[in-house]
């Protein structure tokens, strides 16, 4: 039985329907991720799903009996002395009447604190924002639920918290999930169904996100194809019905009414949402050093944050910051500008520096100023890379309409709020351009394009970010803290850290033997294991197109007529698929390594 079934659904804030006659079946052991852009209602709909909103009209079916978890994305734990006992208060184990389910719950919960690498007895108020957020994480997993349901859970948290929380969701500690993530590498290893909100309809993509952008250019492709076709058949329509007598005496009724049919499904045709307009102005050249640190220290108290660290930088950098919460990424870019002192050694700064910093904590940011203010104070025009622009249009840009330009920044959500700052940080010219955490927040959509900015931009880029495809993506160099203050620089991206890394102390403590063991070759394939390796693409595709055909047809409108056998194979079918496919690339992997093996 399906755990959710999402009929006809609507929902709308103002005039603008967020879920427009929207459907969606849920199925167990289904990871599904939960695309789409900042405001079309993605968290409306996990309060629907989780019993805390209401439809304005439709069904939301949910199995008897079901459990659902939800972790809001601003939610905290309840104040306490400690975040065992803050739990505790959350999971209210004292409503428990059976002993032994209130053991059970307790010795869950100290499972996932294990799990999720945390301190029981950590003092609440103390607790970080990343801290606070695995905790929260533990707990929605130590109540065994059904469906878990998570909004943005990769907010706050490092790169570690995010590869921990991936290893338990693949790892089956949760039995189904909807996640609202923009954190594409999450998405590719977790997902097993991209959902995209979309303009008050639910879009279904089997596979995990790159499959999901596969389809989803094709998709967009085709619909603008479909819709130029039908508005230059409207547009002729329009021209006949309004010829002259002559050609009014011999009208066909039939065609006027085809034409008042068209003129309504053209008006009930929702056009896809702009998109936001960056241009990156990198001013006038620094010099060619940037700035140059030689044995620079910085600590507080018992805690060494930079050791002894000696680090040039040169114009057209682009350096990213990586390391978990709290090990300094952002007071060594303090360091770097020349705003906080170091405790010994050397800063240099390069010559006619102009910079922009974009401050995770939006510090920059004035909640009782309007958008206007905020971008052009004092002036109705902002100098743009690509010339002179008025406030209204340049807050266009930024997908801010002109009624909302007198707003003030404190009716802004978290993403709208991201989006006014880069605005604000792209309304001056840089040619040093420091952004910490820019991508929180922010929908895939805008990410990508930020991205492709940033890519052209011709200055020096200093980021801080969890973001891991982001990384890879944009900065050509890393500088990794890797424990005591100690920080090393990497060629590449997140991905070219990790092969360059050290490994662990564990993996080389035996250094013998796992030197024989590479220098020993690889055995070449036999017979047998060429006619499976040139099987199984095949194979592959048959089984991804019958994965392709079954989503389609568990995601349709009526699909819930089904009868409950029927629909309880697919789901049984939908888990056999994935489980073969996961055998069946990790199988094609090793062949292909003792196929290379043999080439070589």
């Amino acid at each position: 039985m399906p755990l959710i079934t999402l009929q006809d659904a609507e929902l709308a804030f103002g005039l603008t329907p967020l879920l427009d006659r929207a459907n969606l079946t849920v199925q167990p052991n289904e990871r599904i991720g939960l695309i789409g852009r900042n405001g079309t209602g993605k968290s409306s709909l996990l309060k629907i799903i989780a019993d805390q909103m209401a439809l304005d009209d439709g069904v939301c079916g949910r199995d008897d009996g079901i459990h659902i978890a939800y972790v809001e994305q601003e939610s905290a734990p309840p104040e306490a002395d400690t975040l065992r006992e803050s739990l505790a208060l959350a999971a209210n184990f004292e409503d428990l009447h059976d002993d032994r389910e209130r053991w059970a719950c307790e010795a869950r919960l100290t499972e996932f604190f294990h799990r999720f690498g945390l301190d029981e007895n950590r003092p609440t108020a103390t607790a970080s924002g990343g801290e606070r957020k695995r905790a929260m994480l533990a707990l929605a997993m130590a109540k065994k639920p059904d469906l878990l349901l998570l909004d943005e859970p990769t907010n706050h948290l490092d790169i570690t918290g995010i590869t921990l929380l991936e290893d338990l969701l693949v790892s089956g500690a949760v039995k189904s999930a909807i996640i609202i993530t923009h954190d594409r590498a999450f998405l590719d290893r977790v997902a097993t169904r991209i959902i995209e909100l979309d303009r008050g309809l639910l879009r279904s993509y089997p596979g995990n996100f790159a499959a999901y952008e596969a389809r989803k250019s094709d998709q967009l492709a085709a619909e603008e194809v479909m819709n130029r076709k039908f508005d230059k058949f409207w547009a002729q329509e329009e021209v006949w019905i309004r010829k002259g007598i002559q050609a009014r005496r011999t009208r066909n009724e039939g065609r006027v009414r085809r034409l008042e049919s068209l003129r309504n499904e053209r008006a009930e045709r929702r056009d896809r949402l702009g998109k936001v307009q960056i241009a990156l102005d990198a001013g006038e050249r620094s010099g060619k050093l940037v700035a140059e640190l030689e044995d620079v220290t910085k600590k507080f108290g018992d805690n060494t944050v930079v050791n002894a660290l000696s680090l040039r930088i040169m114009r057209g950098d682009r350096f990213g910051f990586i390391g978990p919460n709290g090990a300094g990424k952002s007071t060594l870019i303090k360091l770097i500008l020349g705003s906080l002192e170091p405790d010994a050694g050397k800063l240099r700064l390069g010559t006619n520096l102009q910079v922009a910093y974009f401050d995770q904590m939006r510090a920059q940011l004035d909640p009782e100023k309007t958008l206007m203010e905020t971008i052009s104070p004092g002036s109705e025009w902002v100098e743009t890379a690509n010339g002179r622009k008025h406030v209204m249009s340049y807050l266009n840009d930024f997908l801010f309409p002109p009624q909302r330009a007198q707003a003030p920044v404190k009716m802004l959500s978290g993403g709208e709020r991201n989006r006014l700052l880069l605005a604000r940080l792209f309304a001056q010219p840089a040619n040093l351009l420091v952004l910490d955490e820019p991508t929180n927040d922010l929908d895939i959509e805008s990410l990508e394009l930020l991205e492709d900015t940033l890519q052209g931009y011709t200055g020096t880029l200093l980021l801080v970010s969890h973001d891991r495809a982001f990384l890879d993506n944009v900065v050509t160099q890393t500088l990794v803290a890797e424990g005591d203050g100690n920080w090393k620089e990497y060629v590449g991206g997140y991905s070219d850290w990790l092969a360059q890394r050290p490994a662990p102390a564990a993996a080389i403590s035996d250094s013998k033997p796992q030197t024989a063991a590479r220098e020993k070759p690889k055995a070449k394939m036999s017979f047998k294991e060429q006619r499976e390796f040139d099987a199984l693409p095949k194979e592959i595709e048959t089984l991804e197109q019958e994965q392709l055909a079954l989503a389609a047809r568990m995601s349709s409108a009526d699909y819930h007529k089904q009868g409950a056998d029927a629909i309880k194979a697919d789901g049984k079918r939908a888990g056999e698929i994935e489980q073969q496919l996961a055998k069946k690339y990790e199988r094609w992997e090793v062949l292909d390594q003792k196929a290379a093996a043999g080439a070589n």
